[in-house]
This record gives C-alpha cells, sequence and structure tokens, in this order.
C-alpha cells in the first residue's frame, strides 16, 4: 500500500535529527505513560469495587428488618416469608445493641451482634478465626475484631467487662457489667474489626435483659443490587411493623465514590489523551514543513490529496497504536504489582496509605480488566488518528511549483 509505505518512510528515525526526533518519540512516550497510569488506576477501581462486592457485603447484611418496639417473638414467621422471595438466598435472626468495652482502664465503644451459632448465621463468621464459632455455644462468650484486640492488647482467653445500659428504668443508672470470655477473634481486614463483637443469641438475652425473641431479622440476597427492592416488598409482607434498612443506606456511599472516582477518571482519560495527541499534531506540522518538496514531487507525480491525507492518517495512527501497545503492556503490568508496590513502600516510608480502623479495606486493591485495556487503547488510537486532520490538511495545500522553487 503506497500511503503506509511513504507513511513508514516519513517517519523513519534517520529522517529526523535532534528537537524533531526528540518531539516525535516524546508523543509516543507521552501515549504510552498516559495509557498505563490510566489502566492501573482503572484497575484500582475495579479492586476497589471487587472488595466491596465480595468482602465487605459478605460481613454487613445485605437486607434487615428491625422490630419499631420490643422484639420479634415470631421470628420464624418473617424468616418464612423472606424466603418466599426467590431474591432471598439466607435469612437469619440477630440482636443488635451497642456496649462499652473495659480492658484494664481502657474503654471502647462496640457494636454487639448475637448470632445463632447452631443455626443460619452471617457470611461474617467466615472472618472468624479457627472453630470460634463453635465456641460461642458457651455461656458469656464473645468473638471479638482483631483491631480491637491488637489496639487493647486483649488475647483469646482473657475475660472482658461489658457495660451496658440499664433498660429497666427511664432514670440514669449505673450500667450493667457482665463478664465476657474472648473465645476467638473476627479479622475481616478494615473498619469492622474496630467496631465489631459477635456472641450467641443467649449472651445477647442475658446482656441486654431481653426475654425472648430477636431485635433483628436479616437477608442475603442474590443480587446485591437489587436489596432496595427486595427490602421493600418483603417488608410489605410483614405482619409487624419494622424498620426496613439496606446496604445501599448504610455502605452505598463507598460504592457511589467508587462510581464518581471512575467516571472521573475517564474524563481524565480524554484530557490526558488529548494532550498527549497534541505532540502527535506538533510532529506532524514539522513533518509537512520539512518534507514540503517531496510533497511537491510526489504530487507532480500525481499523488493526489486524498492519498497525501491518507499518508498522514497512518503515520499519527502507527504512532497511537505503538503507544497504546506498549502503554497497555506496562498498564497491565503496573496494575499487577500496584498493591505490592504500594506495600513496598508503606514499610520503607513507615506509613500506611489507607487505615484499616478508618476505611472498609486496609490495602490498595487492584484488578485490570481487558476492558478496560481495550477503551484505553481505542480512545488513544482514534484520537491519534484525529489529530492528523489538521496536518494532513496543510500538507494538501502545498503549491508543488512555490514549493520546488523555494527548495531551489
Amino acid at each position: 500500500m503506497l500511503t503506509l509505505k511513504l507513511a513508514r518512510r516519513f517517519s523513519e528515525r534517520r529522517s529526523r535529527s535532534g528537537l524533531f526526533a526528540f518531539i516525535a518519540s516524546s508523543s509516543t512516550v507521552g501515549i504510552v505513560l498516559g495509557c498505563a497510569v490510566l489502566i492501573a488506576s482503572l484497575s484500582m477501581m475495579n479492586g476497589f469495587q471487587n472488595v466491596l462486592e465480595q468482602k465487605l457485603l459478605k460481613a454487613v447484611p445485605h437486607v434487615s428488618f428491625t422490630k419499631v418496639e420490643g422484639t420479634f417473638s415470631n421470628w420464624q414467621d418473617i424468616v418464612e416469608i423472606a424466603k418466599h422471595d426467590r431474591r432471598v438466598v439466607e435469612a437469619y435472626p440477630v440482636i443488635k445493641q451497642t456496649a462499652m468495652l473495659r480492658s484494664g482502664d481502657q474503654f471502647k465503644g462496640i457494636v454487639l451482634e448475637g448470632i445463632a451459632a447452631g443455626g443460619p448465621h452471617p457470611s461474617a463468621t467466615e472472618f472468624f478465626s479457627n472453630h470460634s464459632l463453635a465456641r460461642l455455644d458457651e455461656p458469656n462468650t464473645i468473638v471479638l475484631g482483631q483491631g480491637i484486640a491488637k489496639s487493647y492488647g486483649i488475647a483469646v482467653g482473657d475475660t472482658l467487662e461489658l457495660l451496658v445500659a440499664d433498660r429497666s428504668s427511664q432514670q440514669f443508672r449505673s450500667p450493667q457489667r457482665h463478664a465476657l470470655k474472648v473465645v476467638g477473634l473476627f479479622e475481616f481486614g478494615g473498619e469492622l474489626d474496630h467496631q465489631m463483637g459477635y456472641v450467641s443469641l443467649a449472651t445477647a438475652r442475658a446482656v441486654g435483659e431481653i426475654e425472648r425473641g430477636v431485635s433483628t431479622v436479616e437477608l442475603k440476597v442474590d443480587d446485591v443490587f437489587q436489596a432496595p427492592r427486595v427490602a421493600n416488598e418483603v417488608g410489605n409482607r410483614l405482619p409487624e411493623l419494622v424498620y426496613v434498612d439496606n446496604w445501599m443506606r448504610t455502605q452505598g456511599h463507598l460504592y457511589r465514590d467508587i462510581e464518581l472516582v471512575r467516571t472521573v477518571i475517564y474524563l481524565v482519560l480524554v484530557l490526558v489523551m488529548a494532550v498527549a495527541c497534541f505532540n502527535i499534531v506538533s510532529t506532524l506540522v514539522m513533518t509537512v514543513t520539512k518534507k514540503r518538496p517531496q510533497i511537491a514531487m510526489l504530487k507532480t507525480m500525481g499523488l493526489d490529496s486524498r492519498r497525501i491525507v491518507a499518508t498522514f492518517f497512518w503515520q499519527g495512527t502507527m504512532s497511537g497504536v505503538k503507544g497504546a501497545a506498549w502503554g497497555s503492556l506496562l498498564g497491565i503490568l503496573l496494575a499487577s504489582v500496584l498493591p505490592d508496590i504500594i506495600l513496598l513502600m508503606e514499610q520503607l516510608l513507615h506509613f500506611q496509605v489507607l487505615s484499616d480502623d478508618v476505611y472498609f479495606v486496609s490495602e490498595v486493591p487492584s484488578q485490570w480488566r481487558w476492558f478496560d485495556v481495550a477503551l484505553v487503547s481505542c480512545v488513544a488510537v482514534i484520537m491519534s488518528a484525529g489529530a492528523t486532520l489538521y496536518p494532513a490538511w496543510r500538507a494538501t495545500q502545498i503549491e508543488p511549483a512555490q514549493a520546488l522553487h523555494e527548495h531551489h
């Protein structure tokens, strides 16, 4: 193909020198770096979304129904009604309450969750240490978050004092005190480690002075993004007044933040590529200026304007394809080793990028996808091709007689 051969000839290094060669190389390098950084950034957002969907949503309920007053004495009926909906994977009873944990002279507020150790229970138990779920059957035992244990120097086997508000009277009274033995630790790797403690339903009833029943029924659904709809539809079928809640209300801000950052990255993608492609415009304009005599000679030999445009189109597009290809490889490599790089930086510089008592994850995750690689590459190539239009038009305006006369 004549235009492709001419484009390769115009792009040869030996036909360039000094500043011209530097600008030509920098246009490709700009696309390489732009593609690599954007692929790595999108991979980080994919990683956060994956952790949110696959990990955090195992530890928090998708849907919860809490009795407006008192407890559900017939919580089994609530579970049966919920399970009639095909989208509900599991339904289980819990008792949730807040308490103050005392270890020596230190105090810590926690969320105490009573679960049915022998029956259906939250997926959060996947993060329990060995055999600790079975030991919750023992009276006055607790599985504590790893973050709380680490902060206060608590180990498995220690006995803690739990302070709970006295609900038997409206007057201010000293809190009820309960001694609980730590039989295991809960390690999620995020803020929940610093907030949660799990006990059996029997222990939760003793601590909260609840005679019978449970305060909340929680659901797991097959599609987490259908949780708000499932919550409303199932909630409307319940025979009792309940507070309806779902993960989009409690943790949805995390998902919205991830989507917002991803949208900003897409915008940055276009802007970064536009800046990188300005160098392609500069390179091709300089090529047109430097090759005026050759272009004039080709026009006198019968090369029409359409082929001249095609020649510069191929030259710019080849630069874009080369930059996108190397940028994609570098981006995939960077996305694959990004968590290790950040971990190494944390160790060397003695700081933590994500504090596990603030964020829902303690490590920076990364997961690259072919869709993102293809999207970034396509944008780079399309914008590179678009950058050739003005220089190609300039080349078609060259008057052969005038250009050859100036050359001589």
